[in-house]
């Protein structure tokens, strides 16, 4: 998640050309089991996500981790960790069957990429996108901030494409550079949109930090319809959610909503300070910010609360499962 500081917010006004690379193999079909406490009043539809595999997500991290302390302790835009990422990422998904693409831009006089993976089939006109950037700042790995949002929404589209999953509606999902620096990546790709193509997205998800070490459940309230969905998925586990304020504008939802997109998504608290009444609803240490090493360089793999991230894993494949049939 980008620093709220408006010296860091650039344009994206000096962008080059996207150049799209396609590729990909076929998927096998094993089926997920389904989740063990699906949402109460969603069970049939939360029967047909699966469970996303903790420790899938968890090893996303770990290769995350080691591309940053090859290269030089982070996975920024324009530098080697992040060229590395993309390319991990996108390996994957090309062996699993989606057509990939990576989309170039150029910020802060560096180049960056965006990353779109097309799951084939679907009403093309009718398109639910699942994102989160996959940039960290300059200054630390970046595994919570935001490895955990890349990871998992990585592992939900393999899980698409290990149980052949063949929804009404056509899935995309993306991984986004220069976040850090102001939404860039994210800007670009919805300005390089023209209308009608924009008219197309039914839903876009934003997943910016979940797996945060002193956690918080936190659902964006910008479309209620996905609002609904995630909010149904967490009362099916007995588990409270709040509307989430501390990154409203900060994260890549906010050029979709920009442009008349519905949006929403789940985050976990970056440098806000837990309350005694949150710690009362959620476990956790009163008056800790949700994420100590938020945009520092001990944001790494310790840097994580699995059931946290077990957990919005979960809800991720739920409501691209509920939102896309």
């Amino acid at each position: 998640m980008k620093l709220l500081l408006s010296g860091r917010a650039l344009t994206a006004g000096a962008v080059a050309v996207a150049t799209l690379v396609t590729g990909g193999s076929a998927a096998g079909a094993a089926t997920a089991p389904t989740p063990a406490h699906p949402a109460a009043d969603a069970t049939a539809a939360a029967a047909a996500a699966p469970d996303i595999p903790i420790a899938n997500v968890k090893a996303h991290l770990s290769q995350l981790q080691s591309i940053a302390t090859a290269n030089g302790g982070n996975r920024a835009h324009g530098r080697a960790g992040y060229q590395a990422s993309l390319n991990y990422v996108k390996a994957k998904l090309d062996a699993a069957g989606f057509t990939t693409r990576v989309q170039q831009f150029t910020a802060s006089g560096r180049t960056g990429h965006n990353l779109i993976a097309d799951w084939p089939g679907g009403d093309a006109n009718q398109v639910v996108m699942a994102g989160s950037h996959l940039d960290s700042v300059t200054s630390g790995p970046g595994i919570n901030d935001n490895g955990s949002g890349s990871s998992a929404v990585l592992e939900t589209a393999l899980a698409v494409a290990r149980s052949d999953y063949r929804p009404t509606k056509h899935l995309r999902f993306a991984w986004w550079g220069a976040e850090e620096l102001g939404l860039v990546g994210s800007r670009y790709y919805v300005n390089s949109l023209g209308s009608a193509e924009r008219a197309k997205i039914s839903g876009y998800l934003n997943f910016d930090m979940i797996g945060s070490p002193n956690p918080g459940y936190f659902v964006y309230d910008d479309d209620p319809a996905i609002e609904k969905t995630f909010k149904d998925y967490y009362a099916g586990l007995g588990i409270p959610t709040e509307i989430e304020t501390e990154g409203d504008g900060r994260s890549d939802h906010a050029p979709f909503k920009n442009a008349g997109v519905p949006v929403g998504g789940l985050f976990s608290g970056a440098d806000y300070r837990k309350t005694s009444a949150q710690a009362a609803k959620w476990g956790g240490t009163v008056g800790q910010p949700f994420d100590r090493c938020y945009h520092s360089s001990c944001d790494t793999t310790a840097n994580i609360d699995a059931t946290a991230l077990d957990r919005n894993s979960d809800a991720i494949a739920y409501a691209v499962w509920e939102l896309s049939q």
